[in-house]
């Protein structure tokens, strides 16, 4: 199944072919990608998909009068992942995702995702279970098809900050289409623009062999709102010859930080 272009999932090319509570397969086209900080390729597409794939399974268990909010989120990556997908950047990266555990007030679900023969990456979402919002909102129908044309940044929305002071920033551009159905930056997209950052921090004093990501997770602490002032700033923590501990948070206009990534990259 194809998304609508005016949905965060057919902007970034998702799509969906298993659809249940027992088991979620959905792609994203990966290759070519980069980087809007470093200009390396990036596997940060990897952390949309498993929020879709993931926050999937965990939505169709839900009861009639819930609905889910994700919390967690946790990305296991070989570090050759770039590399390999580069190889056949053409195919796209297919998640398959199924329920880990009982159902309660919480739900955690757990995915493979793979290029074409070859398992990338393994991960999780943890979703929180919540009464049905009074005031969910809708996306309308629309064309289906491929991703539209411009870099991963211009479909995120995302711009390098001028100055951006210490650490490395993006700044989150307003537009609808990245919002969820209660109006907030979809989870999937402030994941990606935190391993980007995060990513980007690792490696600022590096012009070559460039640390790779192997582990993303990202915690979700209150909505995150697009707006003049909003941004993801990622720092460096430790950084040594052959890997790097880096870290991200979601800034909105309030100034306290709304989501929160720690990142480990490795040569």
């Amino acid at each position: 199944m194809s998304h609508p272009l005016n949905t965060p999932l057919g902007r970034f090319g998702i799509v969906t072919s298993v659809d249940g509570p027992a088991e979620c397969v959905a792609s994203i086209p990966v290759g070519g990608m980069t980087n809007a900080l470093t200009g390396a390729p990036t596997i940060a597409p990897l952390a949309m998909l498993v929020d879709h794939a993931c926050g999937l399974v965990n939505h169709r268990r839900r009861g009639p009068d819930e609905w889910t909010v994700s919390s967690e989120l946790s990305v296991e990556v070989d570090p050759d992942a770039a590399a390999i997908i580069a190889e056949a950047p053409e195919e796209p990266v297919v998640a398959t995702a199924r329920p880990f555990g009982r159902k309660t007030d919480v739900a955690l679900a757990v995915c493979d995702l793979a290029h074409r023969d070859t398992v990338l990456a393994t991960a999780t979402v943890r979703s929180f279970y919540i009464r049905t919002p009074g005031a969910l909102g809708s996306f309308s129908d629309g064309p289906t098809g491929p991703m539209p044309p411009g870099t991963l940044a211009d479909r995120m929305a995302v711009r390098v900050a001028e100055g951006g002071g210490a650490g490395q920033v993006l700044l989150q551009g307003e537009d609808p289409v990245l919002n969820n159905l209660i109006g907030i930056v979809h989870g999937g997209v402030s994941a990606m623009a935190l391993e980007m950052v995060a990513s980007a921090a690792i490696n600022s004093a590096r012009d070559d062999d460039l640390l790779r990501t192997s582990s993303l997770r990202v915690n979700f602490l209150r909505p995150f709102h697009s707006g003049a002032e909003s941004r993801y700033v990622g720092t460096s923590l430790r950084v040594g010859r052959s890997t790097g501990v880096g870290e991200a948070q979601a800034i909105g206009s309030g100034g306290a930080p709304a989501i929160i990534a720690r990142l480990t990259g490795y040569r």
